[in-house]
């Protein structure tokens, strides 16, 4: 069965026409998208559906944002999508917009063991409760649970909770950020604006001094991706720190997930930015962190860890559930 699919993000749009089989999700013709170069999403698939010669008569699109009553307001973009005025602009009257981490749970199922980097082997617990956690353009999350003889996912805004220092240098980075923000969640930390953040905290607390030549690129380039470039070629020491902090945050508020859902069956690690730092993922501060919760520190060491590096899970959840569509 041909569907039209798309995983929304702050920063791109991709869209696929896809093949949904009884064992496998194909994309067939993918495109990406920059989403603040558009009003609203329904422009964005017009543009894609006009390139295309396939016909579909169903439609997926997980958005990064609260779904509720089949209305969406985008966490990081200026839009809020109604399913129904979606459908109609689009012409496929079968379309739905779900979390778009509830699509990244419902491509878990089709992924491959080449699409997966280990970190933690644990002990995985048959049915047991999964964990999906990402930094990207926000932070996002969500869980499946055994229920009916298959795994259900269940969205979740966690990434909105209030972030919880573990140190001094990171209660500095809590007032940091209270200077900018009325609330400081995760989210403002794991992120790719939460990346900027930290590299402006630990370049003003003096960790380590700023380069012009960084600070320069930053300024043509996505800042993020800068920080993450150097950091992972160990070519600027602030760079590094950063990426050091924001590793060590994200080992606690994955721990933290594991803790929330007793994910026995696994945590997996989504998103843009942790298939780029699969290397810095394997330091021991992502670890020590994610480990690091007192008595039940026994309890994490059992729990696998995974990154999923295949980008395109989002988009071939919502494929699934797409091709379900009644």
């Amino acid at each position: 069965m041909k569907v039209l699919a798309g995983d929304i993000g702050g920063t791109n749009a991709r869209l696929a026409i896809a093949d949904v089989g009884a064992r496998s999700v194909r994309l067939r013709l993918e495109k990406r998208f920059p989403s603040r170069d558009y009003p609203a999403l329904a422009p964005i698939v017009q543009e894609f559906l006009a390139q295309v010669t396939q016909k579909v008569d169903r439609a997926c699109f997980g958005v990064a944002g609260p779904v509720v009553a089949g209305t969406v307001r985008a966490s990081n973009l200026p839009w809020e999508i109604r399913t129904k005025e979606l459908a109609a602009d689009i012409g496929i009257a079968r379309t739905c917009v779900i979390n778009d981490f509830d699509a990244v749970g419902e491509g878990l199922p089709w992924l491959k063991d080449d699409d997966l980097v280990t970190l933690q082997h644990g002990q995985r617990v048959k049915h047991g409760a999964i964990a999906l956690i990402g930094p990207g353009s926000g932070l996002g999350q969500g869980l499946l649970v055994w229920q009916g003889g298959r795994y259900v996912v269940q969205p979740s805004e966690g990434g909105h909770a209030s972030f919880a220092a573990m140190n001094a240098l990171q209660w500095g980075l809590v007032e940091h950020l209270r200077t900018i923000h009325n609330h400081v969640s995760y989210e403002r930390v794991l992120s790719g604006p939460g990346l900027v953040y930290v590299y402006g905290y630990l370049a003003q607390r003096g960790i380590a001094r700023e380069q012009d030549s960084v600070r320069a690129e930053m300024e043509r380039e996505d800042p993020a991706a800068v920080i993450t470039r150097h950091a992972l070629a160990q070519s600027d020491v602030l760079c590094e720190r950063t990426l050091d902090l924001f590793v060590s945050v994200l080992g606690a508020q994955a721990g933290n997930f594991a803790l929330a859902v007793v994910a026995t069956g696994g945590v997996y690690l989504a998103g843009g930015i942790a298939p780029r730092i699969v290397d810095k993922l394997r330091d021991p501060r992502f670890l020590d962190a994610f480990h690091s919760k007192g008595r039940l520190s026994t309890l994490l060491a059992t729990i696998p860890v995974s990154v999923i590096t295949n980008t395109n899970v989002g988009v071939m959840g919502a494929a699934a559930v797409a091709a379900r569509l009644k």
